[in-house]
């Protein structure tokens, strides 16, 4: 009885420590993307930004994983405007703006992580701060100006941000897979109960 104990007992632990093996061995525990990222920011009507994406992944399982993010967002605008002076001589201006939006987000991450899959499709749900900055010129184009309308400036807006969404990666190798579409709703709280809803379309290559 005693010795059958024992054969069990070793069995046991020869398991655990095979299963332990397996789930060490069958999974990359690091990953790193870094891509181009198209960003759809609502500013009334929505505007197109291109930018970057990065972000690196801890896999603390076959299918989880604890994700930090980074991605940025660069456009410019012009517009011109019309206006008349205290005296209703009408006058036209130009503005030029340079925006820049960068998400800092961390958060969860769902995928098949198996060395062996090819196709592996992902999910995460990310929250941290949006990073607004703008830089802008207001120049006066007729020769009748009203007094202070040529001027310049520029601001910075921290407010708190989500990112869900997820993708398709596609094996190369063993270390390098191919992200061919990665989609985020990337909502920002502007405050005074205003959401901007922003949309990240990304592709790009994973590094294992």
């Amino acid at each position: 009885m005693f010795k059958f104990i024992n054969i069990l007992c070793l069995t046991f632990a020869l398991s655990v420590s095979i299963f332990a093996q397996d789930q060490t061995d069958e999974y990359k525990k690091n990953e790193f993307y870094v891509g181009y990222s198209n960003q759809q920011i609502d500013s009334g009507n929505y505007r197109t930004t291109n930018g970057f994406q990065g972000s690196y992944v801890r896999n603390v399982h076959r299918y989880f994983g604890i994700k930090a993010d980074v991605s940025g967002a660069y456009g410019n605008q012009t517009f011109n405007g019309s206006g008349t002076d205290t005296t209703s001589t009408p006058f036209t201006y130009r503005q030029k703006s340079n925006s820049s939006l960068y998400n800092f987000l961390g958060g969860v991450q769902v995928k098949n992580n198996a060395s062996k899959a090819r196709f592996k499709p992902f999910a995460h749900a990310l929250a941290g701060v949006a990073v607004t900055r703008e830089k802008f010129t207001i120049a006066c184009t007729s020769a009748n100006c009203p007094s202070g309308l040529n001027f310049s400036g520029n601001f910075t807006d921290k407010h708190f941000a989500m990112a869900f969404g997820g993708g398709l990666d596609i094996k190369i190798n063993d270390k390098i897979d191919f992200r061919a579409i990665q989609v985020d709703y990337n909502p920002i709280f502007r405050g005074g109960g205003f959401w901007q809803h922003n949309f990240r379309l990304g592709i790009g290559i994973v590094f294992k």
